[in-house]
């Protein structure tokens, strides 16, 4: 099938939408993807050898001022 993907799909639960859009965007300041800093932090937690802790973005920027 040429739109099947070669890993299995997980699901998170209990996760609410704004949470998950503020992860996308804090995810996209560091040139990462939600995916990529899951399973960062899944091996992390599970003592994988040589896995680190995934780094925070730096916050981001307040709204500029328009006056």
């Amino acid at each position: 099938m040429p739109n099947k993907h070669g890993e299995k799909l997980r699901g998170l639960r209990g996760v609410s939408d704004q949470l998950w859009t503020d992860f996308g965007n804090a995810v996209a300041r560091a040139d990462s993807d939600r995916s990529a800093e899951i399973r960062r932090f899944m091996e992390w937690y599970v003592r994988r050898v040589d896995a680190e802790h995934p780094r925070r973005p730096a916050p981001p920027e307040p709204p500029g001022d328009t006056t």
